[in-house]
């Protein structure tokens, strides 16, 4: 086997939501650099129209950007139906996009945790669902496919003032290993993967560490940020980190990979 080619995309469809900033803009990235066209698509349409102009400056009629909320379904169905209109198919679904709130159990507003559900949950959920559609055979698509979801380190420990988080991210974790198991069975030709990032520096993965000050969990930031941080053996993860596993999984190189979790966490779910 010439391995050098094993993560080439040539030819190849991504769907990338959550793709306007951060790991998202990383992963579209990367894959357009292995040869694959891409659609990102988010609810920030400045940061989306951005991000898609620098990217087609190196990749001219290979990057497109449409708005997409991922909680609401009938977007879903617009938004793979537009891909394939545009780039002739879809072989790869990245479920990035997702949210945080930052609180304790008994502070934590239904509201919030049910906003971080509808994205985080019920966004993957929808994901997969009508991604499988698209690639199974028959479907608009057809021609299986991979699906890679963002779930994160905090879907396999628990972290205080992050646990309506833990919750959604443990979810995604789990729906991965059942549409995997199930694209297997029915011979769908689909893996489904997971991937599990602790802390990158992104305006999220910042948040975070603000939010432990504000909370109490450290007396400042600075001291929030250097106890986040000594909680990865290797220091802080890097989007480009991330999305080199998403393209990984992305490709032929993980051929034998489906419902399995990829942890990309610097070493903080070992310690």
């Amino acid at each position: 086997m010439d391995y050098s080619k094993t993560t080439r995309l040539d030819g190849r469809v991504a769907l990338i939501t959550g793709g306007a900033r951060g790991i998202g803009a990383e992963i579209a990235a990367t894959l357009l650099q292995s040869g694959a066209k891409v659609m990102i698509s988010d609810i920030l349409d400045e940061a989306g129209n951005r991000t898609q102009g620098t990217l087609a400056q190196l990749h001219a009629g290979m990057v497109e950007f449409l708005r997409h909320d991922v909680a609401v379904e009938s977007e879903w169905e617009a938004a793979i139906a537009a891909t394939i209109a545009r780039f002739g198919g879809l072989d790869i679904l990245v479920n990035n996009a997702g949210i945080e709130t930052s609180a304790f159990f008994d502070d934590c507003e239904l509201a919030d945790f049910r906003r971080v559900m509808a994205v985080n949950v019920d966004g993957v959920f929808l994901g997969i669902k009508h991604g499988i559609r698209a690639m199974r055979p028959g479907g608009p698509a057809g021609k299986g496919g991979t699906i890679v979801n963002l779930s994160s380190v905090a879907g396999i420990i628990g972290l205080p003032s992050l646990g309506a988080y833990c919750a959604s991210k443990g979810a995604v974790r789990l729906m991965t290993k059942a549409a995997g198991v199930e694209c297997g069975r029915l011979g769908y030709g689909i893996r489904v993967n997971s991937i599990h990032p602790a802390i990158v520096k992104t305006e999220m993965g910042i948040n975070v560490v603000r939010n432990f000050a504000r909370l109490g969990l450290a007396p400042d930031e600075a001291t929030a940020d250097a106890y986040v941080k000594s909680l990865h053996p290797l220091g802080y993860g890097q989007p480009a980190d991330i999305a080199s596993a998403a393209l990984f999984l992305a490709s032929d190189a993980s051929s034998w990979m489906t419902g399995a979790e990829l942890v990309v966490d610097g070493g903080a779910s070992a310690t």
